[in-house]
């Protein structure tokens, strides 16, 4: 039998009398750590005992001090039958140690009893006077990379013991937090003559000097402090909703259409010219079109955000399995092939033809485009040198005289397509993406053009009165600038 008692947080009455008793009464005890005020007050009742403080200095990491004391009281447990661990505060309550030996015990069919006692969070509840009806989240330190953190919910955050775990918590914080927010800092709650709880700005966190082993911090719920993805559902819901935008509420999945592209375009313009200031923006403008459509949904009664949600990480983790799976991809190339096979198998495409359709046809021509010759390409149904697509254009080039001459309007339509279509083969072949090579044209067009208009503006001369020879010079010039 292994009796597990809590020491309480620190102080002399938080010692529950069944604790004291058993420990009063037992011959074989072992204390986690003897770091913790309780301790004086055991030696005072000439209570002996033995601690596992020398394996905090043999092991590198936490987890390995838990489990090697876990795995020490098990068989302490089988040399002596009936031993007391005793640990601070309750021991179910952020003590992992605790949560490894009861799985060991589980395992072996060893008795284990728990005996409960007031815990750091019961003496912080009561001298920071809250109500964890109100909602209290609790975060391990050492864990808080892999928590979410929520304004809805007051939060303390545990085990801070030092200024490095501070820092690394602060940091961690300050990613959903205002760095001057106003937290609590929280050392030996409930223990008289060493407690100490001071309000202070976030980002001084670890410049406390008192922080030790028995420090934790309080962040209390404040809706009004950082917006985050929850804000923007509600913003939606409220905009779509009888009080809301007219305009918003008049929207479909079709009318939004050409928004969500116009975004997009945005974002791009924003990468382009590297303002990090409007890509922040933009790519809220894109994901606020996203939530729109998935308010819609709702409303609808067809899907939801979670279900937006639900399905993007699935399809990520199944088309990863490098990373996520046993799959091994090295290179880019490796991942691309795997990822194109996964797709095929979700999409059942049963042929090649297939994969070609399936590129959106709402996309730029000149994207489509290079994808489906891509696409194609794959399976060798390609040119073998790109002196071969030159001759292409040339063909398609006078295949377009000559369907001019003609004026058959579909005919030229379909020429000049196809004069279109060798020109991004071309492209392909010199791994240019054609939508970019035109754009940049695009430019220096507007910036030649612009020179010529700034030039005859010099000379008070409106460009309708210039000849065509006059613009021609004028733009030869903007060339050499």
């Amino acid at each position: 039998m292994i009796k597990v008692v809590g020491l309480g947080p620190g102080s002399k009455e938080s010692i529950t009398l069944g604790v004291l008793e058993v420990l009063k009464n037992s011959s074989k005890i072992y204390l986690r750590t003897s770091k913790h005020p309780t301790i004086k007050y055991l030696k005072e009742y000439g209570i002996e005992f033995e601690t596992y403080d020398d394996i905090y200095e043999r092991e590198e990491k936490f987890e390995g001090v838990y489990k090697s004391i876990a795995e020490d009281l098990v068989k302490r447990e089988s040399d002596f039958t009936n031993i007391v661990y005793a640990v601070p505060g309750h021991p179910l309550i952020a003590e992992k140690s605790v949560n490894m030996l009861i799985e060991l015990c589980n395992e072996r069919s060893i008795d284990i009893d728990i005996l409960p006692a007031v815990s750091f969070i019961d003496a912080l509840v009561e001298r920071l006077k809250i109500d964890p009806i109100d909602g209290l989240k609790i975060i391990d330190a050492f864990d808080i990379k892999n928590q979410i953190l929520d304004k809805r919910v007051a939060t303390v955050v545990t085990q801070v013991y030092d200024k490095l775990i501070a820092s690394e918590v602060k940091l961690y914080l300050m990613k959903y937090y205002d760095d001057d927010t106003e937290i609590y800092f929280v050392r030996a709650a409930g223990v008289k003559g060493e407690e100490v709880i001071r309000k202070i700005p976030l980002y001084e966190l670890d410049r406390q000097d008192d922080i030790d082993y028995l420090t934790s911090i309080y962040i209390p719920r404040e809706l009004d402090r950082v917006k985050d993805f929850y804000d923007l559902l509600d913003i939606t819901e409220i905009l779509r909703s009888e009080k809301g935008c007219p305009w918003d509420r008049e929207q479909t999945h079709e009318s939004l259409k050409r928004y969500l592209i116009e975004e997009s375009y945005e974002v791009l313009e924003a990468i382009d010219d590297k303002n990090i200031e409007e890509l922040v923006e933009e790519l809220g403008d894109v994901l606020f079109q996203v939530v729109f459509h998935a308010q819609i949904g709702s409303e609808d009664g067809l899907f939801d955000i979670g279900d937006v949600l639900k399905n993007l990480c699935t399809k990520m983790i199944n088309r990863h399995p490098h990373v996520f799976g046993n799959t091994h991809a090295d290179t880019s190339d490796e991942v691309i092939e795997n990822w194109d096979e996964i797709k095929r198998k979700e999409q059942e495409l049963k042929s090649y033809t297939d994969e070609l359709k399936h590129v959106p046809k709402n996309l730029p021509a000149l994207m489509r485009a290079e994808k489906v010759q891509r696409k194609a390409s794959k399976v060798g149904f390609d040119w073998d040198k790109v002196d071969d697509v030159f001759d292409k254009v040339m063909e398609e080039y006078y295949e377009v005289k000559d369907a001019y001459k003609g004026k058959e309007r579909a005919k030229i339509l379909e020429e000049i397509g196809d004069l279109i279509f060798a020109s991004v083969n071309v492209s392909r072949f010199l791994d240019i993406d054609p939508e970019f090579a035109l754009n940049y044209t695009i430019e220096k067009f507007i910036n030649r053009f612009a020179y010529i208009e700034a030039n005859s503006r010099s000379r008070n001369i409106d460009m309708k009165d210039m000849t065509l020879d006059e613009m021609d010079q004028l733009w030869e010039k903007s060339k050499n600038k």
